[in-house]
């Protein structure tokens, strides 16, 4: 079996702008994701940054099938998900799950943690007959360190990490081997992230998962991560390993980005000049001709208006970037 076991192709998904109450409509589009590529290997994580508004959440909704694409391909395990329906979509979507954001929305107040993590075997009642769903459950909760004595409890008894814990005992209830995290540890503290981190990490040795994990927290990714894709405005701009992303970066937004990153030791402080960015990011209803970077970029000039920059190799560095200037440039290693 292949080593790849998720891949998108020219994935698309554009909201329609409407107007109009009784008779709508179309005036334009909101380009959430604009021709993603992206590659996952088993037993890898691979790490999705950028600004809010960039598309990481919306791709994430894609991966997992809750929302639909406007084109393009998400194949798992050599499938395409886009092209199933009925009973062989349902199938599929068994392989990959998803650890929401926010643990005190994601998980319903009316429902014991019992219901909660044992509610895919209700989807999928093939996967362990109905005698055995208490022990799996319970074996669940054991697995991401809780009690599992406590599934008659109500999600408001729990705290934050715990809470977070419960959305990944019932991603993993189904033996998915791919699990989308969506920033999971965003609403947490420090100290409680790092736990929650530690168990994602210990479950991927354990399981042999891959991780689609999804952050703006440069720091939490480059820990967790062997891979990194950079967002811009619905386009990947930039991919590689961990350590070529994080001190060789080659497009100027990457390397804006990593500038702004904290440094921990106040004698390098000062030997990192930060990138201040002008402007706004533009709209994803109306983005800019040619590099979507080029209005906020240092580097722009008159063939980044006319041509879009493809995602390769442009330099030394080995690795692409969606830049006609790309360059690399040394930064220290952020943590």
């Amino acid at each position: 079996m292949s080593d790849v076991v998720l891949e998108t192709k020219g994935l698309v998904k554009h909201f329609p702008i409407t107007r109009g109450i009784v008779f709508q409509s179309k005036v334009g589009a909101v380009r959430a994701v604009d021709g993603v590529d992206l590659q996952l290997n088993r037993g890898e994580t691979l790490g999705v940054v950028g600004e809010s508004g960039c598309g990481k959440s919306t791709l994430a909704k894609l991966l997992v099938g809750l929302e639909k694409p406007t084109s393009g391909e998400i194949n798992v395990r050599g499938e395409d998900m886009v092209r199933l329906k009925g009973r062989d979509l349902r199938r599929a979507r068994r392989h990959i799950q998803m650890v929401l954001q926010d643990p005190y929305t994601s998980l319903n107040p009316r429902m014991t943690v019992g219901d909660i993590v044992g509610e895919p075997f209700e989807i999928h009642p093939d996967v362990t007959p109905r005698s055995g769903r208490t022990k799996a459950v319970q074996d669940l909760l054991d697995i991401v360190g809780l009690n599992p004595d406590h599934v008659n409890r109500y999600p408001h008894q729990f705290s934050g990490g715990q809470r977070q814990r419960i959305g990944i005992a019932r991603a993993l209830a189904l033996k998915p081997e791919i699990i989308v995290c969506d920033e999971p540890v965003s609403a947490l503290d420090v100290s409680i992230q790092a736990q929650v981190i530690n168990l994602l990490e210990g479950l991927q040795d354990e399981l042999g998962l891959s991780y689609i994990f999804i952050a703006h927290d440069l720091s939490v990714v480059r820990h967790i991560s062997d891979r990194v894709a950079v967002m811009y405005l619905g386009k990947i701009v930039e991919a590689g390993g961990d350590v070529a992303i994080y001190e060789q970066p080659t497009h100027p937004y990457t390397q804006a980005l990593l500038s702004a990153v904290p440094v921990p030791d106040p004698r390098l402080r000062g030997q990192r000049d930060q990138i201040v960015l002008e402007g706004d990011v533009p709209s994803p209803a109306n983005p800019p001709s040619g590099c979507r970077f080029r209005t906020r970029c240092w580097k722009a000039q008159d063939i980044c208006a006319q041509e879009e920059p493809k995602l390769e190799i442009r330099d030394r560095s080995g690795h692409p970037s969606a830049c006609h200037f790309a360059e690399a440039r040394e930064m220290f290693a952020s943590g």
